[in-house]
Parts: C-alpha cells; structure tokens; sequence
C-alpha cells in the first residue's frame, strides 16, 4: 500500500509543521484547509463568504497535489466559530458538490488557529 505526504510548493503549512494531507492506498486525508492563501496570508478577515471560497480553493489545490479532485471527497468535517453561518454552509454544499453528497460533519468551535479565521474544512476523498 502507498503511504506518502501530499507536497506543494509553495507550502502555506510549511511554517506551522503541518503537511498538506496524505494518501494512504487511494484515500486521500487532507489536513484542515482555512482561508490562507498560498503566500500564508489570510484573505477575506470578518468576511465567512470569502474566507468559505478561499478555503474550497485550498482543498481543490490539495487535491490536485494528491491526484484527485472535489468530486472524489466522501467526508467532509466542518468548523465554523458562528453557527449563525450554518445557511451559508448548506449553500456551498449545493455549489461546491453534486450528488450524492459527502457524508459531513459540522461543529461550531470557540476559535481556530487564527484569531481571525471563521471557518476551516478537513476531506477525506479518493484518488480513483
């Protein structure tokens, strides 16, 4: 069974001792994506839609490092700091999935590792 790192250059996790994801046989466990861009800097602060695109961007750039594509993702877990934007969360799984949808996870959490992060996605997708 393969077992490997998922490498990307440039790495926005690199600073924090964090790999992208790995693939262990033909899954894929992406690390959790937030509104970080690939230079390491935050986009969209205050701003759930933005910090939402930017972080589906991440995954998709993940996992076209790991040879798979949203499309494949069967598990998704969520962590937003607001439930207040758990509507907006039921939107983007309509934009950003078709059926059938990943099975899914949501929490609300008291903070994540930025003070101005308000969402952040981990995946579990396949590569075939």
């Amino acid at each position: 069974m393969t077992v490997k790192v998922i490498s990307m250059s440039p790495d926005p996790l690199q600073p924090y001792a964090i790999a992208p994801g790995w693939q262990v046989g033909n899954l894929l466990f992406l690390s959790g994506q937030a509104a970080i861009n690939e230079h390491g800097e935050l986009n969209g602060a205050g701003d759930f839609d933005a910090q939402l695109v930017q972080t589906m961007a991440n995954i998709d750039r993940v996992l076209a490092a790991g040879g798979s594509d949203r499309s494949r993702i069967v598990k998704v877990t969520i962590y937003m700091t607001d439930m207040a934007n758990f509507p907006a969360i039921v939107e983007a799984r309509r934009k950003y999935f078709t059926p059938p949808y990943p099975a899914d996870t949501i929490v609300e959490v008291k903070s994540l590792a930025l003070p101005d992060l308000l969402i952040e996605i981990d995946v579990i997708a396949h590569t075939s």
